[in-house]
Parts: C-alpha cells; structure tokens; sequence
C-alpha cells in the first residue's frame, strides 16, 4: 500500500462572485476532514463576494494571449470560454509542478461548461469532481473519455441549506477521501492500448492473451469513438507505453457520418508522444448507426445490417474506403516513431467473410490499394499485405511479432520475447 503524498492540495474552484459562499463552505468540509484546500475564483463579473486564495487575475494570466483576453470580455460568454481555456493552462501548469492532489468544482450551467474542460485536461487518476445543475442529463458534453466524477446538486447552487449543505458536505468528503486514501500498490508493468469491436474479437482476444503471458498490462477499448479518445487520453498521460490499434473503424463513422466517429484528433496522441504503433484496418466495412429507423434517409437504399436493436452496421463502398485510406495516411505520414500498419487482405470484419453479409473483395481491394499509395513508407513507417483474414490465427501472431519489432528500437523500452499465440 503506498500512503498519499500529503503536501499536495485539493483546488477547490467555483466563479466567486455568484457561487463564493458555496465553494468556501466546501473548503471547510475539506479542511475538516484533514487534506489541505485552496480556492480558485474563476468569476468574470462581479468580484468575488468571498476573498479566494488564488484570484482571478492569476488564473487569467495563464491564458495564451494573457489575462486581458480574459477579464477584458464584456460579453459573458466569450469571457466563460476564455477563463476556461485559462483554467485549463492554470491548472495545467499547477499539476507540473507536483501541487495538485485532487480538484472539486461547482457550477450552473455555465460554471460546468467552464470548469469541465480543465478537467478533463488533467490526467487520468487525479480525482477530479465537479457539483452540476445539469449532472442529471447528458454529461457526456462534461465528462468526455475522462473519470470526472459528477454529482447532480439537487438545488441550485445558490445559497446554504438544509439540502445544498448535506450535498456540498458529502462532495467535499468526497474529495478529502480520494486524496487522503492510502492507495493499493500496484505492480507497474509495461502498458498496452489495444481497440476492439465484436467483429475483432477473436483477433484482439488473441493478442491481448499472448501480450499477458509475456508480462504487459493489456487494457483494451471498445471502438465507438469514445474508446479510441479514451484510449489516446491515457497514451497522453503517459500511461500506455505502445499501442494495438487493430480496430480502427472510429475514422469511417468520422468520414461518412455514423455515430461512433473518431473525431478529428484521432491518432494524434499517439504520433505526438512517439508510442510504439502497430495499426490494422479492423471493422472498415462498416458504418454505425442507432436503431434501424434512425438511419438518415441518404443511405436508406445501402446495404444494412441489424446488429442488434440499438445498432444498424451499414456496408462501406469503395469510393468511402479510399476516403478512409486518405484520412489515415494523412495522420500517419506525420510519424517520427517506429509505425507498422497490417492489411488482412482476406476481409476486416466478421462481417466481412465469405458468405457473410458485407463480403466485398472489391471494396476491400479501394481501401488497401489508396492505403499503399498515399501512406509514404520509410524504414520505420511501413505497410505490410498478408493473406489472411483480420480474425485469422496466423493474424494475431503477425500483430504481436510487428509489435515486438516496433517496440525494440523506442527510447529505453525493455521488450520481451514474443510468443506464439
């Protein structure tokens, strides 16, 4: 077990000039239940009705164009976003330097629009928790792939009563409890991202097995958008040293329109922090949608297929994958770090197999052939073709052998040997 490390602070942060009373009282609670507290004013009106320990002025100061761009603002909600983007550098900054243990929030509305984002900023496992008017609706706009912990407020936050103190009380203990905690030891070994969809599941699975019997912490995601941001959030904390991205069909939702989209970053966390990378084409065939009737009326004469109730997959025609092929040889072109990207020319789903519903060679052919054209190959970023279906044994075994490879020459990376799967 490993105590916590004490001399850090939890900032306690709220715009003080309508919500001061409030976040001074959480402080309190914080205070009384033995971890050390700051208040952060984050007001851009009226000044703040209780005095903070860090004004303002300061956290504006961190925005890129200065605290002017800031406190400068008349209209309130360009002044909201601005102080938003200065807490998150603030925030940012405070956590470099080893000050922050935790960060408890309160807000309407607007104060949740503002605190979320520097949230989110932080790294995964800081505790982080924000008391929300609308933490009752959909948080996902608030949360994002980050383990911000939400409480809904019940009342507004607007005054101590009966039911807001019993609430801010509990937020605040809360908080105390997930700095102060004695922390389980955990073994650190090296850490792999890995992507997954139903139809890669026998290729993941075994990856994923193999990669553990040599020793990695193998933490794979669900690809429907979000598990590819969470995935690279955690790649940008420096908590997955490489990564598997078998499943890459987040960038057909992205290009086509579906619902699990990849969003325009995609990938860029991984080229940014130079993990060792081993990409395949999994579930390219498909576009996701919701409920069959919700399909947008543009593709209702395409080829679809219910998945289930909630999911209607549609096929991908060659004009799209060559789309796809674009996208990602634009992300991937820019890599500095050992990259291999595996083709499984026999098909890229379950799905797509013979005799299965969204089998198309052709389409298939679009997406490989535009990937070797546009992808420009040097001696560490390379495209490899074998003749094998994407969920093929002799697949997985080609994954885990290019990971090894990609992995030996990253800066000071000890790689085991690799096994058969």
């Amino acid at each position: 077990m490993t105590k916590p490390n004490m001399t850090r602070l939890i900032y306690a942060i709220a715009t003080m000039d309508t919500k001061g009373e409030e976040i001074a009282f959480v402080a309190e609670q914080v205070r009384v239940a033995g971890a050390q507290v700051v208040t952060v004013d984050v007001g851009t009106g009226h000044p703040p009705r209780v005095s903070p320990d860090i004004l303002r002025e300061r956290v504006a100061a961190s925005h890129p164009a200065g605290a002017a761009t800031v406190l400068g603002l008349t209209d309130r909600g360009q002044a909201v976003s601005a102080m938003s983007v200065a807490l998150t550098a603030f925030l940012e900054s405070e956590h470099a330097a080893g000050k922050v243990g935790g960060v408890i929030g309160l807000g309407g509305s607007g104060g949740t629009a503002l605190i979320a984002p520097a949230l989110r900023g932080l790294p995964i496992g800081l505790p982080k928790l924000l008391v929300s008017t609308v933490a009752s609706g959909n948080t996902a706009p608030y949360v994002g792939c980050c383990d911000i912990a939400l409480m809904y407020s019940v009342v507004d936050v607007a005054g101590l009563n009966r039911v807001s103190c019993a609430v801010l009380a509990n937020a605040a203990n809360a908080m105390a409890g997930m700095v102060t905690a004695t922390r389980p030891a955990v073994e650190r070994k090296p850490t792999l991202g890995m992507t997954m969809f139903g139809v890669t599941t026998p290729c993941v699975t075994a990856v994923r097995q193999t990669m553990e019997t040599r020793g990695f912490d193998c933490l794979v995601f669900h690809a429907t958008g979000t598990g590819g941001q969470a995935m690279e959030k955690l790649v940008a904390s420096g908590l997955i040293d490489g990564v598997l991205d078998i499943t890459t069909t987040e960038v057909a939702d992205e290009v086509v329109g579906g619902v699990f989209p990849a969003r325009p970053e995609r990938f860029d966390a991984i080229l940014e922090r130079r993990a060792p990378c081993v990409m395949s084409l999994g579930a390219l065939d498909m576009v996701n949608f919701g409920a069959r009737d919700t399909v947008p009326a543009a593709f209702q004469a395409r080829k679809l297929y219910v998945h289930n109730p909630q999911v209607t997959l549609m096929r991908t025609t060659p004009e799209e994958n060559r789309q796809f092929a674009r996208w990602i040889a634009g992300k991937i072109n820019r890599s500095q770090s050992p990259l291999i990207l595996l083709i499984p020319e026999r098909g890229v789903s379950a799905l797509d197999a013979p005799g299965q519903p969204f089998h198309d060679p052709h389409a298939d052919a679009a997406l490989f052939d535009e990937l070797e054209r546009a992808v420009q190959r040097t001696p560490t970023r390379q495209i490899r073709r074998l003749p094998c279906h994407i969920n093929d044994p002799e697949f997985a075994r080609a994954l885990v052998e290019a990971y090894f490879e990609v992995a030996r020459p990253a800066a000071g990376q000890s790689v085991p040997t690799p096994a058969t799967p």
